[in-house]
């Protein structure tokens, strides 16, 4: 297992970390204990749960499992997260301080820790001020609650203000931002990519196998069925089968990483991952496996260095389509200049 720096902080994580959406919903919890023993048994380190999943039903598997294991916790980095409803009221949400207080108390009641390494806003909320979550989380630092903060789901410019934000105050700075990211999805690269960068901010992506289409369990034409998470429901969300079928580039994107799993002995899944893995900014890639089957074929990613060529034919397959300007070769033309000078 490779490690890298957590985003701009000096804590250290495991390349690949172990998402536990699946906790409580769709694996029960002697399947979760297991997956997490067989994680930190390959070197993994860095543990991604949030309030929401499975309404709080993961971070307290996540907890049991810390407790069942004395001295777990001291090797490993866990992040959880906090924003969206926990609750009916207009309160049990946002980033608002009195929220993320009372978010914060009972994730840390329910993973049974003193205090959470990586706390996450799991969205931008448009009714708090930035200032105000900012100096909740500065704030939470200086008490010890939390260690180092982060965003998932943050736009380029959302990012942006946060981090200027903190620097004009004087808070402590962002460290992660979690967005989805994949050979299908690769929209953060005009914008949050680039900001990312530019703030020395890690990025963790989820959804690396686009919701199991880039494990090449679904086929051209073929209605899923069975238990898959597009056979239990073809219209769940933005992998619904019918919008990915229909558009070609699915397709030609699946083709090149069958092609080059063929080729290097490993599995679709494997390939996929890798590639992601290795773009810029990235710090971890978060794996959402159901079954431990699932989780030790994603773990040989581990071992898998896509070459320069492979990285190319896929990064040329899974090319997002866009006008000239001003994400396409005209805009990016305008952005950079010879160093000698002209046109």
């Amino acid at each position: 297992m490779e490690y890298r720096k957590l985003g701009n902080s000096g804590a250290v994580v495991s390349a690949y970390a172990l998402g536990t959406m699946t906790f409580g919903a769709e694996s029960d919890e002697a399947t979760s204990f297991q997956l997490m023993d067989d994680y930190v048994a390959a070197g993994g380190n860095f543990i991604d749960t949030a309030n929401v999943y499975s309404a709080g039903v993961s971070e307290e598997i996540v907890g049991r499992w810390l407790k069942s294991k004395p001295g777990v916790l001291r090797d490993l980095v866990i992040t959880t997260k906090g924003r969206f409803p926990m609750g009916q009221g207009p309160n049990h949400l946002g980033l608002s301080r009195k929220s993320l207080n009372e978010a914060l108390d009972a994730s840390l009641k329910r993973l049974g820790v003193e205090h959470i390494d990586l706390y996450q806003m799991h969205a931008w909320d448009a009714l708090t001020p930035i200032e105000e979550t900012l100096r909740f989380l500065d704030d939470a630092i200086g008490n010890g609650k939390i260690a180092y903060y982060g965003f998932s789901n943050f736009l380029g410019w959302q990012m942006t203000k946060a981090v200027w934000t903190a620097k004009a105050n004087g808070f402590a700075p962002p460290v992660t931002l979690q967005p989805q990211y994949n050979l299908l999805v690769r929209d953060i690269e005009h914008e949050v990519v680039p900001a990312a960068l530019d703030a020395n901010i890690g990025l963790l992506p989820w959804s690396p196998l686009g919701g199991g289409w880039l494990s090449g369990k679904y086929k051209r034409d073929q209605m899923p069925t069975g238990a898959t998470r597009l056979g239990e429901n073809p219209k769940r969300g933005m992998e619904a089968f019918e919008k990915r079928n229909s558009n070609l580039m699915t397709w030609e994107v699946i083709g090149a990483v069958e092609d080059i799993a063929k080729a290097r002995g490993a599995s679709m899944a494997q390939v996929a991952l890798a590639w992601v893995c290795a773009r810029p900014a990235v710090t971890s890639v978060i794996l959402g496996a159901r079954t431990t089957a699932q989780l030790k074929d994603n773990l040989g990613a581990a071992d898998l260095v896509l070459s320069s060529d492979e990285m190319a034919t896929l990064t040329a397959a899974s090319q997002p389509e866009m006008s000239d300007y001003p994400y396409g070769t005209g805009g990016i033309d305008q952005r950079h200049r010879k160093i000698g000078g002209g046109r």
